[in-house]
């Protein structure tokens, strides 16, 4: 099954891999002609009627009524509202020119419609945009449907339905047939119609690898309500007397992703140095040189504020330090909190059992401390291998290289945006960070996992786009929002293309 949100991702991949949604749209709507056809046998010398919604769904109702004109039925559309989807005015624009083959009606009000003597009619009214109780015009228009003789086949859903749960939204189409796309609606379970599944042309890769369609359906826009901390709190726990870079990298990409309030908890010396870099950085002062048990009672009201935390960059491996990374994994665990195990903490922590709600970011040496054993050069030998590392840490594992693979134990997602440049030291700091921002605005680990790899390496394709192989970490930091507020065209410039063998 699949919801209206991943459907809706799934058509803005496809797009970005170069299908656009008027192909989609195209068959959507012959595929409805295919299964009338499936039914009747023909539908030459057969009265249609279909009934048009002004969004997509109407452009599907558009496109059906062409192709059933083309068979040879008698068409008539009954136009519910001025069209205001783009692919949808452009299936109009052809209708407009059918005046011999289709006859167009615009119902300006619904006092116009009455029940009809058809042979098949056909809903195109409401879709899965649909939100709240329906509305005129559409409420008489489907009472009217409902009330007239003919085969009724729903597009997508029956108008007045929602997709995801089934409710009725206080009126809804009751059709014969529903002829929904790419799979099943949640909402079409045990209703009592026949639900067909028509392919459109989407993909395997819309699906299989992240997308900008996946970022633009997940992040939600800030309300004008919203206060201070509603988008999330962060801790980022790092650093060490040695490293001061990776846990402020981690930091700033976090808070280029839009989290609320980032905390970068440090050895005393080290967060000092940490705050210079930025007046937006909150730093916590850690009492030591390194990062040291008697720390884990000073972090502890710190980590029950933060809605997420990031554990490791730049920490280093002092005894001190990898007893202080174990304690402190306790206590994460015990809490339930979401967090990112990071670069040197993931080696102290080597062979754990975590949680669902822990996300690990190995590179394939880390990979091989952590699980003891190997990665494969072979990307699609990689994902059984990634798949069952997730089983054995019962935690999300965001595997990094030429193709991330990133899996919870039971679903993968493979991600291709990056490039050679990225191999520069600090690129794995702001993808943790990043992943860290994601999870403290409350997306699920996996998701987390999967939106922060594509964020990354595509802010990353931005940077090599305009400097070639000499970009460093922070470049990537300063793109991270152009990837953000267009994730669709930044997808679009990216100059570097790798293959799936």
């Amino acid at each position: 099954m699949i919801t209206v949100s991943e459907m809706r991702a799934l058509e803005i991949n496809s797009e970005a891999l170069g299908v656009p949604t008027r192909l989609l749209m195209e068959n959507a709507g012959r595929s409805v002609k295919d299964a009338v056809i499936e039914v009747l046998g023909t539908v030459s010398g057969k009265e249609v009627v279909v009934f048009v919604g002004h969004g997509g769904k109407g452009g599907d109702g558009l496109v059906s009524a062409r192709h059933l004109a083309g068979e040879g039925a008698r068409v008539s559309v009954f136009l519910l509202g001025e069209i205001k989807h783009a692919d949808a005015l452009a299936n109009l624009d052809a209708i407009n020119e059918m005046d011999y083959s289709v006859k167009l009606i615009e119902v300006k009000d619904p006092s116009q419609l009455s029940p009809l003597n058809a042979d098949v009619l056909i809903d195109a009214m409401l879709g899965t945009g649909v939100k709240g109780e329906v509305r005129e015009p559409f409420r008489t228009a489907i009472e009217v449907f409902n009330k007239s003789k003919g085969f009724k086949v729903s597009i997508d859903v029956p108008s007045g339905i929602d997709p995801d749960t089934g409710e009725e939204l206080g009126v809804s189409v009751q059709p014969d047939l529903v002829v929904t796309f790419h799979d099943l609606k949640p909402g079409l379970i045990n209703k009592p119609f026949k639900a067909k599944v028509a392919k459109i042309g989407i993909p395997p890769e819309a699906e299989v690898y992240v997308g900008p369609g996946d970022l633009m359906v997940s992040i939600r826009p800030r309300r004008p309500q919203s206060k201070k901390g509603d988008y999330g709190r962060l801790l980022i726990i790092g650093g060490s007397e040695t490293f001061y870079g990776a846990p402020t990298l981690a930091a700033m990409s976090a808070m280029r992703a839009s989290v609320d309030l980032v905390y970068v908890a440090a050895p005393e010396e080290t967060a000092k140095t940490i705050a210079s870099y930025s007046p937006d950085l909150i730093t916590i002062k850690l009492k030591g040189r390194n990062l040291n048990p008697d720390n884990v009672k000073e972090l502890t009201p710190w980590i029950e504020r933060a809605n997420a935390v990031v554990l490791g960059p730049g920490m280093g491996m002092s005894d001190e330090t990898v007893q202080f990374s174990q304690e402190i994994v306790n206590l994460l665990l015990g809490l339930n909190k979401p967090v990112v195990l990071d670069a040197d903490a993931l080696k102290a922590n080597k062979g754990r059992r975590l949680s669902k709600s822990f996300v690990i970011t190995p590179h394939a040496g880390e990979f091989a401390i952590y699980f003891g054993s190997q990665l494969s050069m072979d990307v699609k030998e990689r994902i059984g291998q990634v798949i069952e590392g997730s089983k054995k840490c019962d935690c999300v594992v965001l595997a990094k290289g030429y193709v991330d693979v990133i899996a919870d134990g039971s679903r993968f997602k493979l991600n291709k945006t990056g490039n050679p440049g990225m191999t520069v030291g600090g690129t794995g700091d702001t993808l943790a960070g990043l992943v860290g921002a994601f999870l403290a605005m409350g997306l699920e680990p996996y998701k987390a996992a999967y939106l922060g790899a594509f964020v990354n390496g595509l802010a990353g394709s931005l940077a090599y786009a305009e400097l070639g192989p000499h970009i460093t970490a922070s470049d990537l930091v300063y793109r991270i929002p152009q990837v953000m507020n267009d994730p669709l065209n930044s997808f679009k410039k990216k100059v570097y293309k790798r293959i799936l063998q």
